[in-house]
């Protein structure tokens, strides 16, 4: 699949072989058993590398699936609340709040407006007020309000997590 006349080809050691007619490099990576993989095509001659390609791509993909094991996997739980949200609905809600907090995740508390209530904003900002100051030990404010069309939004993070806002 290479299609250049010389490239700059080096040995399954990582020294420099020498620049050679692809014919010729093919050669080499024959006798070798190995394969000649194109490394830096942009590069003047190009640089090939003499590799076993089916050992370096199950290297490859091992050690990407290293990293995945070890990344952790936020995940965002919406809790929906509206604007005149009476005392025991709010408790009841802020308790799943606090349990997606503890158990790792972020929260995105949202403000849900209905018709004409749009109008007193005021109102959801002070229910997200409410939250805020209930989870201020444990959470820290990622995203402050913020409308979104008809929802006013606010996104907690567990307080171990850096902050990003």
């Amino acid at each position: 699949m290479i299609r250049v006349k010389e490239v700059n080809v080096i040995g399954e050691d990582g020294e420099n072989v020498g620049i050679f007619p692809i014919k010729e490099a093919l050669a080499i990576a024959q006798d070798n058993n190995m394969d000649l993989v194109e490394v830096a095509p942009t590069a003047n001659p190009p640089v090939c590398r003499i590799m076993d390609y089916g050992k370096f791509k199950y290297r490859q993909s091992k050690r990407a699936h290293e990293a995945k094991k070890n990344q952790k996997v936020v995940h965002i739980k919406e809790v929906k609340f509206r604007p005149n949200t009476d005392q025991h609905d709010f408790d009841f809600k802020l308790k799943h709040v606090v349990r997606f907090l503890e158990a790792g995740d972020k929260a995105k508390v949202l403000i849900y407006f209905k018709g004409r209530e749009i109008i007193h904003r005021e109102n959801g900002e002070k229910i997200l007020k409410r939250v805020a100051e209930a989870t201020e030990e444990i959470a820290s404010i990622e995203q402050a309000s913020k409308q979104e069309g008809r929802t006013l939004v606010m996104i907690l993070a567990p307080k171990g997590q850096k902050k990003k806002a």
